[in-house]
């Protein structure tokens, strides 16, 4: 098993949108609501630190993998989809160094579908908790033997993953153009 860590900078902002859990009050308007609860589509530790959940990681190179569908030398047909699938863990997760009460986390205020799914529909004002600037820290857990064989293709889907797949609300992956994100200070360490 090897150990990958590498930093991620944003080159586009960063936008939230975890479900929110609390429930209206008696009472409350839509609007209202919308205003007390927006800051809950953070993703947050319990000390108040945002941060990017490890899955979003994985997904993100998985799905790097599948739409770049590139064969593995001398195997055939296969790809290395499966490889990053079953291959690596994130486990934890992409801290950004700022709290949720600060600064850096500005209101988004967007009229989107109800259901929140695009196209037809009522549309209503939601509030997306978003970060311009931003960089993470990232850990990967590799166990697969190509992968770890060749880690400079992790270093590669990385850094084609930054360019259209992203990460979070909006991003490239889904038709938008946030969560986008360049790779810094790769290194590769081997783990006992």
């Amino acid at each position: 098993m090897i150990k990958v860590e590498c930093d991620l900078v944003g080159v586009s902002p960063l936008s939230f949108s975890k479900k929110v859990i609390s429930e209206k009050e008696t009472g409350e308007l839509s609007d209202a609501f919308e205003e007390r609860t927006w800051k809950e589509r953070l993703h947050v530790t319990k000390d108040g630190d945002v941060f990017i959940p490890p899955n979003a990681l994985k997904n993100c190179l998985t799905e790097c993998a599948r739409y770049l569908s590139e064969s593995i030398p001398g195997q055939g047909r296969q790809t290395f989809t499966k490889k990053f699938e079953a291959g690596i863990m994130v486990v934890e997760p992409l801290l950004l160094g700022i709290k949720a009460d600060s600064k850096e986390v500005q209101k988004e205020r967007l009229f989107v579908s109800s259901k929140g799914k695009k196209g037809g529909g009522e549309r209503v004002w939601k509030n997306f908790p978003t970060v311009l600037d931003w960089r993470a820290h990232a850990e990967i857990l590799v166990f697969d033997p190509a992968l770890i064989a060749k880690p400079e293709k992790i270093e590669e889907y990385l850094s084609h993953a930054g360019k259209f797949i992203g990460f979070l609300r909006f991003r490239p992956r889904n038709g938008g153009y946030y969560g986008r994100f360049e790779v810094k200070n790769f290194k590769v360490n081997k783990v006992a």
